[in-house]
C-alpha cells in the first residue's frame, strides 16, 4: 500500500502514486548510465577547408577527427578500421570547380604544368554529382576516389600515388561490401561487382608499388621500405605470387631495421603462404 493513498479522499487521487525518494526515476538514469554510447559517423567528423593548387578556391571537405575515432584493429593488408567510421571515405579531397582531387597527402603537391593538364582534360568536362548528406555515403566516396585516379593518371603522377589511391580503392569496395552484407541493399550482384572491383584494385595496387619500389625512395606514401615489403607481400600472396610474397617475407626477417612487430607479422604471413602453397597443390 502506498503511504499516499488517503489522499483521495482529500481530492488529490492523482498524487497517490507519487514515489516518495524518486527510485524509480533513479534507477531509469542507472540504466541509461550503463548502456553503451552509440558513436554517430556525423560526430567523428568535421569541416576543412582547403586550398585548391589547381583553381585556387576554397573547398569545404568532411575529415575524420583522428582524435576521436576509436582505432579497433586492423587487416591484414594494413587496412585501418574504426569505431563507428570508416575513415578511408574521408581521405579524397575533391575540388567542385575544377574537378581537381587527390588523397590528403597528395592534394597540395600540383606544379603549374600539371594543373594546365587538369584544367584541360578534366576541368573541361567533368561534371560532379550534388551530394548533400552530412556524411559522405559509400557512392559517393567511389566518385571522390575515381576522379582522386584519373587525376593522378592525367597528371602524369608517380607510380607510389597511383598504387596508393588503388589500394585505399580496394579498402573502400571491401568497407563498403562489409556496410551492405545482410542488407537489403546487399543484393547479389552488387556484392559480386564490389567483390570483383576490390580484386581489381589490389591487382593494380601490386603492379603500382612493384613500379615504385624499383624506381622511386622512401618513405614512400609514409610507408618505410619494411612497410612497403610487408604490403608488398601481402599483396602478392593475395595473388597467389608466392614467389614475391617469399621473398618479400624473406627480406624483412633479415632485415636490421625491422622492428619485432614486423618481423612477427612477416612470420604470420610467411605461415600463411605455407598453408596457401600445400592447399593448392
Amino acid at each position: 500500500m502506498s503511504l499516499l493513498s488517503g489522499l483521495g479522499g482529500l481530492g488529490l487521487n492523482g498524487l497517490e502514486d507519487l514515489d516518495i525518494y524518486g527510485e524509480a526515476e533513479k534507477a531509469e538514469a542507472k540504466k541509461k548510465a550503463q548502456e553503451p554510447v552509440r558513436i554517430e559517423e556525423k560526430d567523428l567528423i568535421y569541416e576543412k577547408v582547403f586550398k585548391c593548387p589547381c583553381c585556387d578556391g576554397d573547398i569545404p571537405t568532411k575529415i575524420m577527427k583522428t582524435g576521436k575515432a576509436k582505432l579497433i584493429g586492423t587487416d591484414q593488408d594494413l587496412r585501418p578500421r574504426y569505431e563507428g567510421i570508416d575513415a578511408i571515405k574521408y581521405d579524397a579531397v575533391l575540388c567542385p570547380a575544377c574537378g581537381y582531387t587527390a588523397l590528403t597527402r597528395f592534394f597540395p603537391n600540383l606544379t603549374s604544368a600539371q594543373a594546365k593538364l587538369i584544367k584541360e582534360t578534366i576541368s573541361a568536362k567533368v561534371k560532379i554529382p550534388q551530394y548533400k548528406d552530412e556524411t559522405y555515403s559509400y557512392e559517393e566516396a567511389v566518385d571522390r576516389y575515381q576522379l582522386a585516379l584519373v587525376n593522378a593518371v592525367v597528371k602524369h603522377g608517380r607510380a607510389s600515388e597511383k598504387a596508393y589511391i588503388c589500394l585505399k580503392s580496394a579498402w573502400l569496395m571491401r568497407g563498403y561490401r562489409e556496410s551492405v552484407t545482410d542488407t537489403e541493399k546487399g543484393t547479389p550482384e552488387l556484392m559480386s561487382e564490389l567483390k570483383a572491383k576490390e580484386e581489381e584494385y589490389i591487382q593494380n595496387a601490386y603492379n603500382g608499388f612493384v613500379e615504385a619500389r624499383q624506381n622511386e625512395g622512401f618513405p614512400m606514401c609514409g610507408m618505410d621500405e619494411v612497410t612497403i615489403d610487408y604490403l608488398l607481400g601481402v599483396l602478392a600472396a593475395h595473388l597467389k605470387k608466392y614467389d614475391v610474397a617469399s621473398r618479400m617475407v624473406a627480406s624483412i626477417l633479415t632485415s636490421t631495421t625491422a622492428n619485432n612487430r614486423m618481423k612477427d607479422k612477416a612470420r604470420d604471413l610467411k605461415e600463411q603462404i605455407m598453408i596457401q602453397i600445400k592447399n593448392n597443390k
